[in-house]
């Protein structure tokens, strides 16, 4: 059964930074693609970033590109998503995401994932 936690969220004033840090089990995690996701309060849940464990190949959204960046790390069986420039728009709940997928594009979906529980970032002043 794979299962994804996270960690690293928290309160952070607006042009501030955080790292996400997302810890994997039970599977081998560099045949799959791993992602991030945010949901707002009373909004849908939305793609942020994604990253192929084999390979380097990284995609954004538009809202986030330029200041968030997306990493792994095989050996630790981890993914991580740095997070500078913060803006109180990206107020949410993140999420990371696993997909059994050989197609880097297909999990901004979000159909046939695995979710973590969650974690908060809260960006105010």
């Amino acid at each position: 059964q794979v299962q994804l936690v996270e960690s690293g969220g928290g309160l952070v004033q607006p042009g501030g930074s955080l790292r996400l840090s997302c810890a994997a089990s039970g599977f081998t995690s560099e045949y799959y693609v791993m992602g991030w996701f945010r949901q707002a309060p009373g909004k849908e849940r939305v793609w942020v970033a994604a990253t192929s464990w084999s390979g380097r190949n990284s995609i954004y959204a538009d809202s986030v590109k330029g200041r968030f960046t997306i990493s792994r790390d095989n050996v630790k069986n981890m993914v991580h998503l740095q997070m500078n420039s913060l803006k109180p728009e990206d107020t949410a709940v993140y999420f990371c995401a696993v997909q059994k997928t050989g197609v880097l594009n297909t999990i901004i979906t979000g159909r046939n994932v695995t979710w973590g529980q969650g974690i908060q970032v809260t960006v105010a002043s």
